[in-house]
């Protein structure tokens, strides 16, 4: 399976760009088989006008609750890798958003990643959307979610 590096949102307004490692951290954790457990982590970054580099992705912890159609984050582990980062970038690798993976080839939000994006857009302090990716069997589900709720989804670009 090959993800894409580049997205955009349809008017290209909104342009996003996955580096490499963090493109080799989802095919580490895709859902290839039954007996795979969802995974999710972090995503981190920086931040250039309305366009966003994602430079890492952080992989599950010892403390996250893994099962096969449920993936729950626990801080421990993911804050700390996060507040590194930030501190050793002075500031410019941030929080941009979350990942986990689907046991589906092409996959959807369900209702509960929904209401855990909005209310994780509405604690954003800096108001800006949350970058949310499912990581699929052969795709990427790419948004950038808003307080309001929905918000763009993203395409793959050569």
């Amino acid at each position: 399976m090959q993800f894409l590096s580049s997205w955009a949102t349809s008017d290209k307004s909104r342009l996003l760009h996955f580096a490499a490692g963090t493109l080799e951290t989802f095919r580490q954790h895709v859902q290839s088989s039954d007996a795979d457990r969802e995974a999710g982590g972090l995503l981190l970054g920086s931040v250039h006008g309305a366009h966003l580099l994602i430079e890492q992705a952080t992989v599950p912890t010892a403390w996250d609750k893994r099962f096969r159609y449920l993936f729950e984050r626990m801080p421990f582990g993911h804050e700390a890798i996060a507040l590194s980062r930030w501190a050793a970038s002075q500031g410019t690798v941030r929080y941009l958003g979350k990942w986990h993976t689907h046991p589906e080839d092409h996959p959807h939000p369900s209702g509960l990643d929904r209401s855990e994006w909005s209310r994780l857009a509405v604690q954003r302090r800096d108001k800006r959307p949350v970058l949310a990716v499912i990581v699929g069997r052969k795709s990427l589900y790419v948004e950038l979610v808003p307080s309001s709720g929905c918000g763009p989804v993203l395409i793959a670009v050569e």
